[in-house]
């Protein structure tokens, strides 16, 4: 089950939350409560549970897929990993592969416990000195109607859903009718139209599309 699935769409206000959460350092989990609002739970000690009980550390107490003490998250050193030793009916997914043991957590994997699914994000494990800034008053900037095109189908995941990242250069590419190169040769002119070009590469994709959304610049309408 992907992620997105049945999820509502995210607001801006939402994005935002999830944007300032994402530039601390500690590790995250991002999903949708039972009333549909975006839970940001933030990872803190050594071991914390998952389960429906509500004296769980992450407690999904709608979900009656969910086994009363489901799996648990466990910090080894810097890293994080997901630990279902049987301990669940119906098992922990990592990227719709189920768990028997041990799983690393790598940045963006998307977890499942019955019918929930969550977001991992550890920021700070792809953060460089660099800081991500999101302006919610980008610069005035005119854009031809392919860069505009380019940029809905860019941010069109995030405008969907709280645990989407942009689309790719090929998604954009099939959905804009343009070749890859010149998707890319565009981006990189967006991303010098609204001062991103000093950011790390693997920063400008996600705050240019942020930026569009919580600026104005895409209207709701175009999704």
């Amino acid at each position: 089950m992907s992620a997105a699935e049945g999820q509502p769409p995210v607001s801006p206000a939402e994005l935002k939350e999830r944007l300032e959460a994402e530039r601390g350092t500690d590790a995250l989990l991002i999903y949708r409560d039972a009333g549909g609002a975006q839970v940001i739970a933030t990872l803190v000690g050594e071991s914390l549970t998952v389960g429906r009980r509500e004296d769980n550390d992450v407690a999904i107490d709608w979900d009656r897929q969910v086994s009363r003490l489901h799996a648990q998250i466990e910090r080894i050193k810097d890293d994080w990993c997901l630990v279902d030793e049987g301990l669940s009916r119906n098992g922990s997914y990592v990227n719709s592969e189920r768990v028997s043991g041990r799983r690393r957590l790598a940045d963006g994997d998307r977890l499942c416990f019955g019918t929930t699914a969550m977001v991992f994000r550890a920021p700070a494990s792809e953060r460089t000195d660099s800081t991500i800034g999101v302006s919610t008053t980008p610069p005035a900037v005119t854009l031809t109607e392919t860069r505009r095109g380019i940029l809905v189908a860019l941010s069109r995941p995030l405008a969907q859903s709280a645990f989407a990242t942009p689309a790719t250069n090929q998604e954009i590419a099939e959905e804009v009718n343009l070749s890859v190169d010149a998707v890319k040769a565009h981006l990189r002119g967006m991303f010098e139209q609204f001062g991103l070009s000093d950011l790390p590469q693997n920063q400008k994709r996600a705050t240019l599309a942020a930026t569009a959304l919580l600026g104005g610049v895409l209207a709701p309408h175009e999704f």
